[in-house]
């Protein structure tokens, strides 16, 4: 499955983005999907999950109550909904899908247990 991450851009503190993860190959609702972001001279970190189905996720503090994560099944697509954004969001947002569920917020935040990846898109949140 290869995987086209799209939507990012250069935003206002406060501003709001959709972030877009396109998915060809396969069908979306095979996969369970996660979005990570690396800013800069960092490691790369975990921001949201998702669910075969859409109806379960998990978020990292950093985000949770600011961002959605969702997906559109019939049109293979998954989305990342960032608002009241901060500079400290600035970095590339990748998307990643895997086979099966994970059972524990730890295994859904490590990059490790995901198969595919997308190519990133830059955020990037300035005054």
């Amino acid at each position: 499955v290869q995987l086209q991450a799209s939507g990012g851009g250069l935003v206002q503190p406060g501003g709001s983005l959709r972030l877009s993860c396109a998915a060809a190959g396969r069908t979306l609702n095979s996969y369970v999907m996660a979005w990570f972001r690396q800013a800069p001279g960092k490691d790369r970190i975990f921001v949201a999950y998702i669910n075969h189905s859409g109806g379960s996720t998990y978020y990292s503090p950093s985000v949770k109550g600011r961002s959605t994560i969702s997906r559109d099944n019939a049109k293979n697509t998954g989305f990342l909904q960032m608002n009241s954004l901060k500079p400290e969001d600035t970095a590339v947002y990748y998307c990643a899908l895997r086979d099966t569920s994970l059972a524990s917020a730890r295994a859904m935040a490590s990059g490790g247990n995901y198969a595919y990846w997308g190519q990133g898109t830059q955020v990037t949140v300035s005054s």
